[in-house]
């Protein structure tokens, strides 16, 4: 196995996983006892400020698409549409894991008060973005189309004859 797809599949598992738990939180707030906690813990809010379960059913679903487009990124899953397509959602979902995570540890980090949510967004969900949009990130680079110069080279090189001369 490829390092790519090695860096492929475990964020594809990592960013499923999330999405799977966004949705059971559209209806419950497993693993935790209660909504209040969960509001507390989870997301850093009163119980009455929760989004709607609407809005975490979006989440789950961002979630579970930009799980697809990692694993076909890293050819892993058959993939659906243009491959130019593909490797700008790879780096749109490299980049929106690179900055939750960059502005969680600031945000979190220079608040006045250390609460549950600040304690695991620093501990936990920043570095995890940070960590997921680099391996997505090397994803993208590693699956990169070829240079414009060099396709031309491949396509105009006589048959049989290699690209010397330049």
């Amino acid at each position: 196995m490829t390092l790519t797809k090695l860096a492929g599949g475990t964020t594809a598992i990592a960013l499923g996983a999330a999405g799977a738990l966004h949705g059971i939180w559209t209806f419950s707030p497993w693993p935790l006892a209660d909504r209040a906690e969960f509001a507390r813990k989870v997301v850093g809010v009163a119980e009455a400020d929760l989004p709607a379960p609407e809005l975490t059913a979006a989440v789950a679903a961002a979630l579970g698409a930009a799980s697809y487009v990692i694993a076909a990124g890293a050819d892993l899953v058959p993939q659906l549409g243009p491959r130019r397509l593909l490797r700008q959602g790879v780096w749109g979902v490299a980049g929106v894991l690179l900055l939750r995570g960059a502005v969680g540890l600031v945000s979190s980090g220079l608040t006045g008060r250390s609460t549950d949510f600040t304690r695991r967004d620093l501990a936990l969900y920043s570095p995890l973005c940070l960590t997921l949009g680099g391996l997505t990130a090397y994803v993208a680079v590693s699956t990169r189309a070829p240079r414009r110069q060099d396709r031309q080279h491949t396509i105009s090189a006589p048959e049989g004859r290699g690209n010397e001369g330049g």
